[in-house]
């Protein structure tokens, strides 16, 4: 389902013209509100006057999350405090947490695309919709809650955690359409069946999964565990949240880019260059809509590329690869690059092996070496050992043979790698770099 066919199918032409009309109006007001922003422009002699094309984007300084952090809290906000209605914060691993603002407008925009999203992913006005993203300082689940009310559907606002009595809800409720991270919609299969409760017997089609990366072996892990349609999502805090771009329901090949709102580029992540469609790069955003917290040419760090090929579902807004990894998280391994979701395909094709991972890295001796732990199932785990030996052989030199890196596996019994009720931690890294 379409929500707003005018925007979601407007023609390519039509809707270049509105992104460029939208961008100049949003670099006239950052460069007159945000004095980082006219610092930045000065630095590199460009005022708003100098974009006249889409492509003169590009002559633009790119802005880091360290610029937010520099400027914490409040300081790259476009608005006067009084005009703010709403602040969120990112989860911020280190450092200082960086800091969004929304004004009332804002949060219709923001509304708006996430019941474009959650359309796009089978819901619709007689829908019940499990929210089970974090409520909070975190985007997803307001953002999540908002696109549904937006939409007509109703919510149940249940968060993570206490994750038998949302099997329960599950239960009595009845949804239809599930939100929460892929590792949890795998937790609650698996807390599922604990109790007994089978997810074919529930009343689920759709499943709309995000906020850390997974792969297609994943898709197809929750979609046989859970009996649902599993679509990904993508959003950040520094843009909107989520809502930036999700896959349609009919084509699951890419997610579609609301481009009316945010103008993406795939640049080379270390010279800064823009690169083709269909190549893969590091994305990065531009919003065009947002008053109180404009974003210019923010670094996501997440590794994807760009297809503008037309889609099966009618809309003609641009679609972006899955994210396979970010840049910062990626581990360098000997010199080889390696994301966690390439381990996890791996890991998705070998039978008996259960979808919760964690990989660990160490430098013995000035050599880096990675291990991977991996679940194995009830009964493989309590097999003989040989057999055991023989499928960490296995699934290693499959690793090899697919990321051209060695790596230690180790498989370890059921329910030992910690759950987590939102981005599960894949990466532990030992080294002092």
């Amino acid at each position: 389902m379409i929500h707003n066919m005018e925007y979601e199918t407007m023609p390519r032409e039509a809707l270049e013209a509105i992104q460029l009309r939208r961008l100049q109006s949003t670099l006239e007001k950052v460069y007159a509100t945000v004095p980082f922003y006219r610092r930045k422009f000065q630095e590199v002699g460009i005022t708003p006057a100098d974009i006249k094309s889409l492509r003169d984007l590009r002559r633009l300084p790119f802005t880091y999350k360290q610029d937010l952090r520099d400027n914490y809290p409040y300081g790259m906000f476009a608005v006067p405090m009084d005009n703010v209605v709403r602040i969120h914060a990112s989860s911020g691993t280190t450092g200082k947490p960086t800091v969004v603002g929304y004004t009332a407008r804002d949060i219709l925009t923001w509304s708006e695309l996430m019941a474009r999203a959650l359309a796009a992913g089978g819901a619709s006005r007689g829908d019940i919709i499990h929210n089970a993203y974090g409520y909070g300082l975190f985007t997803g689940g307001l953002g999540i809650h908002y696109g549904a009310e937006r939409l007509g559907a109703s919510v149940i606002p249940i968060s993570g955690g206490n994750t038998k009595r949302q099997i329960m809800i599950m239960k009595d409720f009845a949804p239809t359409i599930l939100t929460c991270t892929p590792s949890y919609a795998l937790h609650l299969a698996e807390v599922a069946r604990e109790v007994g409760v089978d997810f074919k017997d529930l009343h689920f089609k759709s499943g709309i999964f995000g906020a850390e990366p997974w792969s297609e072996q994943m898709r197809e892990e929750i979609e046989r565990k859970l009996h649902l349609n599993a679509l990904d999502i993508y959003g950040l805090s520094e843009v909107i949240g989520p809502g930036v771009s999700i896959e349609c329901l009919e084509a699951k090949k890419g997610l579609h880019i609301f481009e009316d709102h945010f103008i993406p580029e795939i640049i080379d992540p270390v010279t800064g260059e823009n690169l083709p469609h269909g190549e893969k790069g590091e994305l990065v955003f531009t919003s065009i809509t947002k008053e109180a917290f404009p974003i210019i040419r923010y670094r996501t760090r997440d590794v994807t590329s760009l297809n503008a090929e037309p889609c099966i579902c009618g809309r003609t807004h641009i679609r972006m690869h899955r994210v396979s990894g970010r840049t910062d998280d990626m581990l360098i391994i000997r010199g080889v690059n390696v994301f966690p979701s390439q381990i996890e395909s791996v890991l998705m094709e070998t039978e008996g092996v259960e979808p919760h991972y964690q990989l660990v890295v160490d430098r013995e001796d000035n050599l880096d070496i990675l291990t991977v732990l991996v679940e194995v199932g009830e009964l493989l785990f309590s097999d003989e050992v040989r057999r055991l030996q023989q499928l960490e052989k296995a699934i290693a030199k499959n690793i090899k043979e697919y990321l051209g890196v060695s790596a230690k596996v180790k498989l370890v019994e059921p329910k030992s790698i910690a759950r987590s009720e939102g981005k599960a931690v894949r990466v532990i890294d030992n080294r002092k770099i």
